[in-house]
């Protein structure tokens, strides 16, 4: 892990050209991602949805005439290696104009350093304590340089419960819905812990005491005999997909009769192909209005940049590299602002994040959700979308042909827009 860390400084310091190339002759862009650790599963396809946006950036001739000098590096999801490479990336001598971050802890870590040296970090957790830039709600410490693409974990487990609340009415079932939190005991699946079970009661649901299993995948049958002896009618799966795969393969042979809710890194096209008939009816956010090959202009533009690492155009991407197209491409246009109003700084950037409102990144329209940041309001979106797994037979096979011939699909079942409440910023 340090050689690949100290080859990524190396690939930097080529990528600005040493000593030779001054270093106004890039913009210089950190990039933490989890390609080795505990989250990697879906880290990889959503790192590499950054990287090769950035790469196709630069070869369409990259931002106000300078290419963008992506720094990849891979911190295994160890908070303080990402400590050290925010050192790095915030010295005087080689400051970057911007972070595309990555996990919950390093990123909530790391708030008060980005406020002080007015750095924005689009980081890849969704945790609602980032989204209150000044700290207004008295829930969460400011965090005026923190930004995301997407609904907050909070706001996507809140509009998950509203769908239960209706879904458990529908199939006519009385009394209360039995509910429970599930995940490591870890900032990243407690983050929004408190907001579901406090809607869960509000909505007339029985809240049940959480079941902690790790962010790694294992025999998960205990948790599973919880569940069944407890009852439980709805469950919320805090983790990635890999351990979530853990969980719901060992309760489907446990006979567990509980309708899962995924987070949005909970569940996605490799996942069930993993977990087979096992991940059938599993109910997780999206945060682009399509999938892979979905029918939106902006679809091309998302094959395009997919060529960047794979130039045949074969391959599969599952719903994170989606996400992290239109992530790295809401950074593109700020930086691009940022360069024609005073330069490419920190300061300009996150300025540039409030000039433009229900914003689409150009050529992405139909494939990322619109989206306004404002200097009071770091929620991008309120607009939740609920998508069901569907298995219909082995999943064993090329994930392209699966897809196909619908074997796997992601079926809407709901769209949720939630009221902007003040009491629900920044939790």
């Amino acid at each position: 892990m340090k050689i690949k860390t100290w080859l990524g400084t190396v690939s930097f310091a080529l990528a600005i050209g040493g000593s030779a190339m001054a270093a106004d002759d890039k913009i210089p862009v950190g990039h933490l991602v989890d390609y080795s650790g505990p989250t990697s599963d879906v880290g990889n396809p959503y790192g590499q949805a950054e990287a090769d946006a950035f790469a196709w950036v630069n070869k369409k001739g990259g931002i106000a005439g300078k290419q963008v000098a992506l720094d990849t590096s891979d911190y295994g999801y160890q908070v303080p290696r990402a400590i050290a490479l925010y050192k790095k990336w915030s010295a005087a001598s080689g400051k970057v104009a911007a972070i595309l971050g990555w996990g919950t802890a390093d990123t909530e870590a790391l708030t008060g350093f980005l406020a002080q040296d007015k750095i924005p970090d689009m980081s890849a957790s969704y945790a609602a304590a980032l989204t209150d830039p000044e700290g207004a709600s008295g829930k969460a410490k400011p965090a005026p340089y923190n930004l995301f693409y997407g609904p907050s974990y909070s706001d996507s487990l809140r509009a998950m419960l509203i769908w239960a609340a209706e879904d458990w009415k529908a199939k006519g079932k009385t009394g209360k819905p039995k509910y429970a939190h599930m995940g490591a005991n870890h900032p990243y699946p407690n983050a929004p812990k408190a907001a579901g079970e406090a809607l869960a009661t509000e909505l007339g649901f029985e809240v049940l005491p959480a079941i902690v299993f790790a962010l790694t995948p294992g025999d998960y049958s205990a948790q599973c005999l919880s569940l069944k002896s407890a009852g439980a009618n709805y469950a919320y799966l805090g983790n990635t997909a890999a351990s979530n795969i853990s969980v719901i393969k060992a309760c489907k042979t446990a006979g567990v009769d509980v309708q899962f809710l995924g987070n949005v890194w909970g569940m996605d096209e490799n996942a069930a192909k993993t977990a087979g008939e096992a991940a059938n009816g599993v109910v997780f956010p999206l945060r682009t209005a399509v999938s892979w090959g979905g029918n939106a202009p902006g679809m091309k533009t998302v094959m395009e940049i997919s060529k960047m690492s794979d130039p045949d155009g074969k391959k599969y991407r599952p719903v994170h590299y989606v996400a992290g197209v239109c992530t790295a491409l809401y950074m593109k246009e700020a930086l691009e602002w940022a360069a024609k109003n005073g330069g490419a700084t920190g300061e300009n950037v996150i300025k540039a994040f409030y000039q433009k409102k229900d914003w689409v990144p150009a050529g992405m329209e139909g494939v990322c959700n619109p989206s306004t940041w404002t200097a009071k309001d770091h929620r991008g979106t309120l607009k939740v979308d609920l998508y069901r797994m569907k298995i219909a037979g082995s999943t064993d096979g090329d994930l392209n042909d699966l897809m196909a011939k619908g074997t796997i699909k992601l079926e809407k079942i709901k769209t949720v827009d939630l009221p902007r409440k003040p009491e629900w910023l920044g939790w």
